[in-house]
């Protein structure tokens, strides 16, 4: 499947910008299932200072914000192909290891509420494959998908307890519960092309877990399927602020209003002659 992307971040600041630096993760991954035909990066009262790869395989493109800016925005557009491997991406590789994704972060850590998740599953963990399919199914059943409900600091454990949020805190949960049985997991940020429209609000998260036979394997938390050729991969991490599409640090800036535009749509591939 060829897939067309459109992604514009506008931020918009309440005083004008002393001093910021943005670590953009917005550039695809070439990995197992798909291949990056054409990318590009555009500014509006920021400049690219460099790209790097992060301890993850990420791209990061590292970018300043013009002094005394009010107003910046970050586009990227591309041309992505992918092809349905039911999820799985196959045998670790990269900079960390394997053990690396076992370790629980603040917001992963499960506590009571992420525990309580897991009593009615009926698989066992030594059942891998089957344990992830269940723990997946049980957070969607548990914790309601409701847009709004939660933000970028909110923990695995404060979202189970509230028995809501988003694609985020589902993949979060999910990451806890496994790694608390002793399965690596870890975090992806990414493009989903939804079925009924080309506008979306935001981009979408899912989790990826290592089996043994397999590799890493993905789940869908909120849609309740593995990823197939409608998923794009862009950034993996531990957990969210690993991957997030864009961090940094400022000075000199008292709030800013954030307006995130992206559009996910099929292309048709082109006739081999």
């Amino acid at each position: 499947m060829r897939l067309s992307i459109r992604h514009r971040t506008r931020y918009v600041f309440a005083e004008p910008v002393v001093h910021a630096l943005q670590r953009l993760r917005m550039t695809p991954k070439a990995t197992q299932g798909q291949a990056v035909s054409s990318w590009n990066m555009e500014y509006e009262n920021a400049c690219e200072e460099l790209t790097y790869e992060d301890q993850h395989c990420n791209a990061v493109t590292l970018i300043s914000i013009e002094q005394g800016a009010r107003e910046v925005v970050v586009g990227c557009s591309g041309i992505v192909d992918t092809w349905d491997q039911a999820g799985v991406i196959g045998h670790h590789s990269g900079h960390l290891p394997l053990w690396s994704f076992l370790a629980q972060t603040p917001l992963t850590r499960p506590g009571a509420k992420v525990r309580a998740l897991l009593r009615d599953i009926e698989c066992k963990p030594d059942e891998k494959l089957d344990f992830l399919h269940a723990l997946s199914q049980r957070i969607r059943d548990m914790v309601e998908y409701r847009a709004g409900s939660t933000g970028v600091t909110t923990t695995a454990e404060e979202a189970a307890g509230a028995g809501c949020g988003v694609c985020q805190d589902h993949a979060q949960i999910f990451i806890g519960a496994a790694r608390l049985h002793d399965i690596p997991a870890r975090y992806v940020s990414g493009y989903l092309m939804m079925n009924d429209r080309i506008d979306q609000e935001a981009t979408h998260a899912w989790a990826e877990a290592h089996v043994d036979e397999l590799g890493w394997v993905g789940f869908d938390i909120s849609n309740g399927i593995s990823p197939d050729a409608r998923y794009v991969r862009v950034a993996t991490g531990r957990d969210y602020r690993d991957a997030a599409p864009v961090t940094g640090v400022s000075f000199g800036v008292a709030s800013e209003d954030l307006h995130v535009d992206v559009a996910v749509e099929q292309q048709q591939m082109e006739q081999q002659q």
